[in-house]
């Protein structure tokens, strides 16, 4: 599609469960009930029924379609959406998507049986992935094919369930154009990582003759687990195809001097200057906790994230100016109340391993400042200096926070609705590492009407519509499942 245009997205639930279906990236500033986000701002969509999702954004460049409910997504309930800029910034000839995902022999609710059962604090237990390259198996993916000289626009969407993607094309350089819907400033790059949630878009230029194919490298790292030689990573390559049989170039080793993609060291194509003075910090710090009732669970803050009774807008909106107080929303939904026009700034600290991709819906943020945790590690990565952003911040939607490291981002809060901020990690969102914004509620009451369609689909599974996150009155949370401390 073509910003400016209007995208029907028409879902028929041929599921036995319930599902939603979200926009990964899109603001929905003015339709936050049509985010996707089941119990957060709507009710699933029961089995056998249908939902039109309306997406009419005036954004461009590249985004995904996933599910959001249990962790379909984790399960292949996936596409991308690209959405094209009227007027091209960039020129180039031609372009190719690849969307890289994990696969597993078992479904995602299995793997994670064995995970809550064995009440494990350390890594959790291995299971390993193969890769999707555009739906193929691996090495089995199909050439994309170059013409000397010209130019191509390469997109790269992870769709992964856990798992990272290291890119790199060589004998060709990579220039960074676009990162998840906002244009950058052209970064020369040789490889970059691409975590659950991120999407890159590169511009390549084609060699000026076709004496040689080349390889393109796409490398599956399973973040959550050790090296173990032939499972993880696995290296996976694909032809870069200049002429049929031409014989494929052999490629130097990388070298030290190789240019990694950092987001901290670009800047935002439209220049948006570093957004202060700062109005409201939100320190996060992850957590890997055995809780009270002997389960394993990830945190962000007091408590693990639950679904509520009554979807959190949907308290937002019936609250009246109980909607303020962030208790309303009951201790699960671990949630913040914004003001409108709060300048956030979200601290994010990783004191411990793995490294973790977190997605802000409803907004993209600036990318501040990297440094080391005050955690101790055994591989000295604490030794990393402090990274500032200098001139115009990039901006993103899904940020990278590396093993025992604090990323700072902040956005500017002018969408008035219920926005979820949460761990793309399957595994991890499952375990509870979510937190939820709930942004200007008192303006939200008087600007959202949210359409009847929507109270329809919670009646037809008897979810409540109004009242707290338990569905009662004032303070009352009656009804509320224990909440594990």
């Amino acid at each position: 599609m073509t910003r400016g245009d209007t995208l029907y997205l028409h879902v028929h639930n041929s599921l036995n469960v319930s599902t939603t279906v979200h926009a990964h990236g899109i603001f929905q500033n003015g339709t936050v009930y049509n985010d996707g986000t089941a119990m957060i701002t709507e009710c699933s969509i029961p089995p056998g029924d249908n939902h039109t999702y309306i997406i009419a954004p005036e954004q461009e460049g590249t985004f995904w379609l996933h599910g959001h409910y249990d962790e379909d997504n984790a399960d292949g309930l996936r596409a991308a959406l690209i959405i094209y800029e009227k007027e091209p910034i960039v020129d180039y000839d031609a372009e190719y998507l690849f969307a890289v995902e994990d696969w597993y022999s078992t479904e995602f609710i299995e793997r994670m049986k064995q995970i809550v059962h064995t009440g494990i604090t350390g890594n959790l237990p291995i299971t390993y992935s193969r890769a999707l390259i555009n739906g193929d198996l691996g090495n089995f993916t199909k050439p994309i094919k170059f013409e000397p000289s010209k130019k191509y626009r390469i997109r790269f969407i992870n769709m992964a369930a856990t798992n990272w993607f290291k890119i790199s094309m060589p004998g060709h350089k990579m220039q960074i154009i676009e990162i998840e819907g906002v244009h950058s400033v052209p970064y020369d790059v040789d490889q970059f990582d691409v975590g659950p949630g991120q999407r890159i878009s590169v511009l390549v230029e084609a060699k000026d003759t076709d004496e040689f194919n080349y390889n393109y490298n796409i490398t599956l790292y399973l973040i959550d687990n050790s090296f173990v030689s032939g499972a993880n990573p696995l290296y996976y390559s694909g032809l870069i195809e200049y002429r049929e049989n031409a014989p494929v170039y052999q490629s130097p080793p990388i070298e030290d001097n190789y240019q990694w993609a950092e987001d901290i060291n670009m800047n935002a194509f439209d220049g948006e200057p570093l957004l202060e003075p700062v109005t409201r910090k939100i320190v996060l710090n992850y957590q890997q906790k055995i809780l009270s009732d002997g389960l394993p669970h990830y945190l962000l803050g007091d408590h693990p994230y639950q679904s509520p009774l009554v979807p959190t807008l949907f308290t937002a909106l019936t609250m009246g100016d109980l909607a303020t107080d962030p208790a309303i929303y009951g201790p699960q939904t671990v949630a913040y109340v914004l003001d409108h026009m709060d300048i956030v700034e979200i601290e994010l600290h990783n004191p411990g391993s793995p490294d973790h991709t977190f997605h802000l819906h409803g907004h993209t943020f600036q990318i501040i400042e990297y440094g080391p945790t005050n955690a101790t590690s055994e591989d000295n990565s604490t030794e990393i200096a402090v990274r500032k952003s200098a001139g115009a911040p990039m901006r993103r939607d899904t940020l990278m926070v590396r093993a025992w490291n604090y990323v700072k981002v902040r956005f500017r809060a002018d969408s008035p609705g219920v926005w979820f901020f949460h761990c793309h990690m399957s595994t991890h969102l499952y375990l509870g590492l979510a937190v939820t914004f709930v942004e200007a509620p008192l303006l939200l009451q008087k600007q959202i009407q949210v359409p009847d369609e929507y109270y329809k689909m919670c009646q037809k599974q008897s979810i409540k519509t109004s009242g707290n996150g338990a569905g009662n009155a004032g303070y009352n949370f009656t009804g509320l499942p224990p909440i594990p401390t």
